[in-house]
């Protein structure tokens, strides 16, 4: 019987704070997080020598502390990222952000004065001390704190660099987000012509008419150019700001901090990307064979999201909802259970209208034990595979209620890794389940476009990232200058299979201008090729392996990444053995392919 249920495509954030940036209950928990930190620093004070760190259960005190802090924190956080991005011109989330984020700079002052007592302890105390009841669940962290105190200033010199970043380096990254949520694009769309936001014209990108997709191409292309200026200013500001932090801290490696953040060693990085510039020749060919069945000789940047057949099909919400379930219900009864009760109870944000934010998000409620997903859902397969990209990260956050709050932190290319494995299930079991070639080869075609962007796409984006970081280290880099490095990286990236690739991707691309993490690129391909990995071991398991994945997701907070996956699937990241595997099983999608089309 077919499933008739409704599902609404507006979230419910009343149900966390009502009347929205006006609520008197979300002020009431900014207040108490204020008072959370200060009794942080107060208790601080009880450590005015290293010698009197040996009070363990003092120390355990403080951690509990903080970790209660940071789920305060990252309720806060998400609520007002919710907040701006379905109306980005809200009047009062602003003024919220600026609170919390004067509260987290003096978080991050306390911790980091509590990271440098760590770093001057006797070894021999501190390894005693980390083997006590107390302490011994956080001593992956507490090791992680110590090397990282390593890096810092003096207390003054990070309490005014904290302070600094609320009116400069963050309000950069949100004057990027207002301005982007500002902009409005005309296109012709079915004989009619539309006034809409970016992610509206960005959806067009999988537009069944190619002219449709070509208009909304060059008109988004137009605003870039036009607009151009001020996307460099707020980039070079971002970067610039960054790079200074670096410079006083010693960092001479633009990339310390982003392996440190995902917990993973350049060996591995270096390991991942080598195995994926050896390997883009098969994908070369998929983009060829992709253009010739459009008439051109070379990829057209418009073309690429492109469906492979020129159908008007259309996948209603509803049938996202019940196709998604589905097939998450062949994984696991916890994944499809949880996907179920978000959306019954109106966690997600998916509704197609303009003023809305460009970029799909799933947000954080640890307080609560909720996520929220937020995305502009247009009716497309694309949109059906960001949905569970989405949910993939909700879950994550699901498997992580139970552990204890400083272990519930883990890095990007594992959050990556989660959402990137939900895609997963829906394009392999729905391509299983094909009733016809030509469907199957459609389905292929997706799970292809996520291959290009995980070993072609992202790589130019680390290539561009890497480069004008390296030129901003001399000066500001002109918006001409930006066009020309994005255009040698798309080019070595893509190894020349694009046509007229969009240089302007350094203005559009909302990653580079994230403040809270650099580098947010390589995470995806990392998360990508394990989630491969990891989706072959379930193949291999069946619904049993629904309990290992949980146990690997309830570690990626409390452990390295090489260390977490040598524990869960006994593999060595730091080899190329391991992404050659990986790599291998996308190759034989490229070959399925070619004999699909020939």
């Amino acid at each position: 019987m077919k499933d008739e249920t409704k599902y609404s495509q507006v979230w419910n954030l009343d149900k966390l704070y009502p009347d929205g940036s006006a609520s008197t209950q979300f002020l009431d928990h900014i207040s108490h997080i204020e008072s959370k930190v200060f009794s942080l620093e107060e208790g601080l004070n009880f450590f005015n020598t290293p010698k009197e760190i040996n009070h363990s259960s003092k120390v355990a005190d403080l951690i509990d502390n903080i970790g209660c802090i940071r789920i305060n924190l990252s309720q806060a956080n998400s609520y007002i990222t919710c907040l701006l991005a379905q109306n980005p011109q809200d009047q009062n989330a602003p003024t919220l952000k600026g609170k919390t984020s004067s509260i987290s700079a003096r978080f991050d002052a306390g911790l980091k004065k509590l990271q440098k007592i760590l770093v001057k302890t006797d070894h021999n105390l501190w390894e005693d001390m980390l083997d006590t009841a107390d302490l011994n669940p956080y001593k992956f962290i507490l090791n992680e704190w110590r090397k990282k105190a390593d890096m810092h200033l003096t207390d003054d010199e990070e309490s005014l660099v904290s302070d600094l970043m609320v009116d400069g380096y963050h309000a950069w990254g949100q004057f990027y987000h207002s301005l982007i949520g500002s902009i409005k694009v005309n296109i012709q769309v079915d004989g009619e012509r539309n006034e809409l936001s970016v992610p509206q014209a960005i959806n067009l990108r999988s537009h069944p008419n190619e002219e449709v997709r070509k208009e909304s191409y060059y008109a988004l292309e137009e605003i870039w150019e036009e607009k151009k200026e001020q996307f460099a200013k707020i980039l070079n500001h971002i970067a610039g700001f960054r790079l200074q932090v670096y410079k006083k801290r010693k960092l001479e490696n633009i990339l310390e901090e982003p392996l440190m953040e995902n917990r993973i060693n350049e060996e591995t990085l270096s390991a991942m990307w080598k195995v994926v510039s050896k390997n883009k020749q098969p994908f070369i060919k998929y983009l060829n064979r992709k253009a010739n069945m459009y008439g051109h000789t070379k990829m057209k940047s418009y073309n690429f999201w492109a469906p492979i057949k020129n159908t008007n099909q259309k996948i209603k919400y509803e049938e996202a909802v019940n196709f998604i379930l589905e097939h998450f219900s062949q994984f696991g009864t916890e994944l499809e259970n949880f996907s179920r009760q978000v959306f019954n109870n109106e966690w997600i944000e998916a509704e197609d209208c303009p003023n809305k934010s460009m970029a799909a998000f799933c947000a954080s409620f640890p307080i609560s034990g909720e996520s929220r997903i937020f995305m502009t859902y247009g009716n497309r397969i694309t949109n059906v595979l960001t949905l569970a990209h989405e949910l993939g990260h909700a879950f994550h956050n699901h498997a992580m209620k139970s552990i204890n709050g400083i272990n519930r932190q883990y890095p990007m290319c594992i959050a990556e890794t989660a959402s990137t494995f939900s895609e997963m299930i829906i394009l392999d079991a729905s391509m299983e389940k094909a009733e016809s070639g030509e469907e199957k080869l459609f389905l292929l075609d997706e799970k292809l476009k996520r291959s290009v962007m995980n070993f072609m796409n992202i790589h130019s984006r680390f290539l561009f990232e890497e480069r004008f970081y390296e030129e901003r280290k001399a000066g500001i880099v002109s918006s001409s200058r930006l066009n020309e490095i994005m255009h040698e990286a798309i080019n070595e990236g893509y190894v020349g299979s694009f046509d007229n690739p969009s240089i302007h991707s350094w203005a559009w691309t909302p990653h580079y201008y994230i403040t809270k993490s650099p580098f947010y690129n390589f995470p995806y391909t990392f998360g990508y090729i394990f989630s491969l990995c990891i989706y072959a071991k379930a193949k291999e398991k069946g619904k049993e392996f629904e309990k290992d994945y949980l146990a690997l997701l309830r570690d990626s907070g409390s452990m390295s990444t090489e260390d977490l996956v040598m524990k869960h699937l006994g593999e060595d990241i730091t080899s190329e053995a391991f992404w050659e595997k990986g790599i291998e099983l996308c190759v034989r999608d490229v070959e399925e392919f070619i004999t699909l089309t020939s």
